[in-house]
């Protein structure tokens, strides 16, 4: 299947409390079958009674965290999206608690090549997180937040870095043998 058309079919629920958001990533997501709600309520009933391939949760507005948790319970990819919530902080709080992704907004128009990563990375049985760092070097945070934005959780991000590393040299290792 070729990875452009990963996506087609796919039953995404999109949650944010700005509706041109929600507008934006339908048009942008048009091989999908998008379910969009604005509120919490709205998107934790979606969830609790719909099947989804993945969710994008807005973390401000509609507590994506708290949908974060329900999302995982039903083992659905959820990648957080956010414009005011881009912290340090919420990278880590996000891959901590089992996103999938973490999509500042300003980078939406990439949205449909975050979440290929995303559903090729649960295909693969592999961390999603990996191609994420490929798509948002450090060099894209370092702009936001400055030279040493990781310097508060440094043993976080070393562990996750070498957990990255390790994960991607048994990859190489396995696609060798075969």
């Amino acid at each position: 299947m070729s990875n452009k058309r990963l996506l087609d079919g796919k039953k995404i629920l999109i949650v944010d409390d700005e509706h041109d958001i929600l507008d934006v990533l339908e048009e942008l997501l048009f091989m999908c079958e998008v379910t969009k709600a604005s509120t919490f309520d709205e998107a934790k009933k979606y969830l609790e009674s719909h099947e989804f391939d993945l969710a994008i949760l807005d973390i401000m507005g509609v507590d994506g965290y708290g949908l974060l948790d329900i999302a995982t319970e039903k083992n659905i990819p959820a990648v957080m999206l956010t414009a005011h919530a881009l912290t340090p902080d919420n990278v880590v709080r996000s891959i901590k608690e089992g996103a999938a992704s973490y999509i500042p907004k300003d980078e939406l128009s990439n949205i449909a090549d975050f979440l290929m990563d995303v559903l090729t990375a649960k295909t693969e049985g592999v961390n999603p997180w990996a191609p994420w760092q490929e798509r948002l070097p450090s060099s894209y945070f370092e702009r936001k937040w400055g030279a040493a934005w990781q310097d508060k959780d440094k043993a976080f991000w070393e562990t996750f870095r070498a957990g990255l590393k390790a994960r991607k040299s048994a990859a190489e290792k396995s696609d060798s043998r075969k």
